[in-house]
């Protein structure tokens, strides 16, 4: 053993080299996960080695420094579960001596990341003690795991009332109980990058001081809390998708955005600790899988049974925006619910406008409008601070433009200059879309075409408004995808149609910390319990809760099968019965890439008939198909994996729930066959036949056309050829359409999207 020791030292000091003092960054390290293994039965555990890594790429450059000792790289973090390796600072030098030590496979800069419900139940068609939510289903001891900006744990939605009780500033062991079982905090990388926490505002601990983690947390698994509201508005019994689901919290994300180091850091512990969701409302830039760590760690947690649930991202309308592609990632958009928060804004020319708004205060009577120079100049029509001019804004109702400060801030400005109420006004590439502020005086926010009519109006002579508050109303025309919502195709490695499902995600009410003002706004002292808020980051935990409940039901269920049943019920069609529409600008109905499969469907998704499963052996063999070299394979599996040479592999032939074709080159030269595989996990014997909806400018043929199973757990193949027409020559359009396996009681569907370069 000592003699093995040595030889692995001389094999580290060889790859050492003089290292002069320099600036350093923090970089994510991936390891081969064998040559660690092995080193684990020498050293005693993987940490011990990386120790030794350090020190032997610290060396004296007597030349360069003058006989002075480099500075020594810090190790930050060391990953053993869903990735190999670790995070440290280092410099330029020392990542070259790095870059020479066995085991090593590749190095990425750490980045920062950003964070990207008393109706949703319903609106998913589930009802407390009966079908998918029956006792039954619920008894399981399902954990979801959170990396977030942390928790509250004293909120109400974390009691663990009927519930089988499993450190740091102002958090301890007592806050966990039955429900929140265990909670971390992660900070290290952001710290190095930007400097300590100031505890005055944040917390070194797993307690959340922003509020995007309660919410999360509490709209997934939080406990059933009767007369839940925000200011009385949206009030109704607030409950998480899977109530009775455990709470694992892992804090990652501080004021300035969340490290990647430490988010690593913190899904390698959480599947550890043996989490069976993990859920990830965060996001960074689109990159290909091997440099994108969240990917990475993902299928390291997918490879351990985990299912991965992530935000599709809030850089929308723009397409090819979606982020967390990967297909071993549900990826979800945002949607809204039938519910909304109507303001009616009437003009004294007799026009009215319907917005929305959390104000639940008195409405207005018929008050002068102000806007601009007739409220105090050029710049006072974005209500910034100090550009209102009391004398022409008191007792006035101002009209204010979207940008330079939040919703609520432009209303504290009104509030401060006297005025009597705001109307917020989105601009043309807004389009329609409302997020509901609960502002400070009455407010209404309006879409696009109200806006327009509204600054035509107010350059009137003597132009007049009132604003009338009409609280919480139920059944406008639901989902619509939200504009923000990220769009596919995905920029990188498009061969799957991104984002998977969507899910509400717009004017979420959910649990929030007493401490944090609803606006998230210094100056404004409110406090709540229950906060509105939107974003792909509220879609995320309502799948993250859903595949609880699914796994509860059907702990046979792979990660992939649980994908595939919320894939393949997913639905098109809103509640009206129309094709689900499009908030963003000009927009027809939505598409498969912003909608991927549709809008989720849990009750249907709970005996989908078939599945379409996928092993962590065929995740490796779609990374084959790319191409990619065999270092990239190596960061990807973890070790010296070598993709089949004795088979043809097309990205395609991955056996995802939906079907994504690319067409290069001339009309009636391309054409695509794809092999599916689907599991039988309906009635034993049950006869399917494909339909197929063609999408334009492509004919399809399916073989063979009927499938007939005969018993449980049978599996059967098809394929699925797709022919370029020729009828969409010289467009790039894309063009959809869908592939259904039916039977008397069940429709499997998948989407189709074809795009042409």
């Amino acid at each position: 053993m000592v003699y093995r020791l040595s030889l692995l030292l001389v094999v580290f000091m060889a790859a050492a080299i003089s290292i002069a003092s320099e600036d350093k960054e923090i970089y994510v390290v991936h390891m081969d996960k064998a040559k660690t293994t092995a080193l684990d039965d020498i050293l005693g555990d993987s940490k011990k080695w990386y120790e030794v890594v350090m020190d032997s790429i610290t060396e004296f450059s007597a030349e360069e420094d003058g006989g002075e000792e480099a500075s020594a790289p810090e190790l930050l973090y060391t990953y053993e579960t869903a990735i190999t390796g670790f995070a440290a600072r280092l410099s330029n030098k020392q990542l070259e001596a790095l870059n020479k030590v066995e085991g090593f496979l590749s190095a990425v800069p750490d980045e920062m990341l950003s964070l990207q419900t008393t109706h949703s139940p319903q609106f998913l068609g589930l009802k407390f003690g009966k079908g998918l939510l029956a006792s039954r289903n619920l008894a399981n001891d399902v954990i979801i795991g959170f990396v977030d900006s942390g928790i509250w744990p004293e909120h109400a939605s974390f009691k663990d009332g009927g519930m089988k009780r499993p450190q740091g500033t102002r958090f301890t062991a007592k806050n966990c109980n039955r429900k929140l079982i265990g909670a971390r905090a992660y900070f290290k990388g952001y710290e190095a990058a930007a400097g300590k926490i100031d505890e005055r505002s944040d917390f070194r601990s797993a307690r959340d001081s922003h509020g995007h983690g309660t919410h999360t947390a509490s709209t997934a698994a939080g406990h059933m809390i009767d007369g839940a509201s925000i200011f009385g508005m949206a009030k109704g019994v607030a409950a998480g998708m899977s109530s009775t689901a455990r709470i694992a919290a892992y804090k990652a994300c501080y004021a300035l955005g969340c490290a990647s180091s430490d988010i690593l850091a913190a899904i390698d512990q959480a599947v550890s600790d043996g989490v069976d969701v993990l859920s990830l409302s965060l996001g960074g830039s689109s990159q290909p899988y091997y440099a994108d760590v969240l990917a990475i760690a993902s299928l390291g947690a997918v490879q351990h049974g985990v299912f991965v649930a992530a935000a599709a991202g809030n850089s929308g309308p723009s397409s090819s925006t979606v982020v967390n592609a990967a297909p071993w990632m549900m990826t979800v958009a945002a949607s809204t619910m039938d519910r909304s928060f109507p303001v009616i804004v009437k003009l004294g020319n007799g026009e009215t406008f319907e917005g929305e708004s959390l104000y639940s205060g008195t409405s207005t009577e018929q008050l002068s409008l102000v806007y601009g120079e007739s409220a105090g100049g050029a710049r006072a029509k974005y209500c910034s601070s100090g550009t209102l001019s009391p004398a022409l804004v008191k007792g006035k109702i101002v009209v204010c433009e979207r940008g330079i400060n939040r919703g609520v801030e432009k209303g504290q400005e009104v509030a401060k200059a006297g005025g009597a109420g705001m109307l917020l006004l989105n601009t043309a590439s807004q389009g329609e879309e409302i997020r509901v502020d609960p502002h400070v005086l009455p407010a209404s926010a309006l879409g696009a075409s109200a806006s327009q009519s509204i600054r035509n109006y107010v350059s009137s002579e003597n132009p007049t408004a009132s604003i009338v508050f009409n609280g919480t109303v139920f059944g406008k025309p639901a989902p619509v995808m939200a504009s923000f919502s990220s769009r596919g195709p995905a920029r990188k490695e498009p061969y799957v149609i991104k984002p998977d499902v969507t899910a509400p995600g717009v004017n979420i009410l959910a649990a929030w910390p007493p401490t944090v003002s609803p606006s998230g706004i210094q100056s404004d002292n409110r406090s709540v319990l229950f906060n509105v808020i939107s974003g792909t980051s509220m879609s995320c935990p309502h799948v993250s809760g859903l595949a609880a409940i699914l796994k509860g039901a059907h702990e046979e269920w792979s990660a992939a099968a649980i994908k595939s049943a919320l894939m393949t019920t997913a639905y098109t069609l809103d509640n009206k019965k129309a094709p689900i529409s499009d908030m963003r600008p000009n927009g027809p109905s939505a598409t498969p890439f912003a909608y991927g499969s549709g809008h989720v469907d849990p009750e249907k998704a709970s005996n989908p008939g078939l599945i379409y499963d996928i092993s962590y052996e065929d995740y490796l063999y779609y990374l084959c198909s790319l191409n990619y070299s065999s270092s990239q394979m190596a960061t990807m599996s973890r070790g010296n994996y070598s993709c089949p040479t004795d088979t043809v592999l097309q990205t395609g032939d991955l056996n995802y729930p939906s079907f994504a074709v690319l067409f290069e080159g001339k009309p009636h030269d391309n054409s695509a066959t794809y092999k599916r595989t689907v599991t039988n996990v309906g009635h034993p014997r049950t006869a399917y036949v494909a339909q197929v909806h063609e999408p334009e400018g492509v004919s399809i043929i399916v073989e063979p056309k009927v499938l007939k199973f005969r018993r449980a757990g049978q599996k059967l193949s098809y394929k699925v050829s797709f022919v370029d027409s020729g009828e969409k020559s010289g467009s790039s359009d894309p063009s959809f359409g869908s592939l259904v396996w039916a039977s008397s009681k069940y429709t499997v569907r998948s989407p189709i999207a074809v795009t042409w370069k």
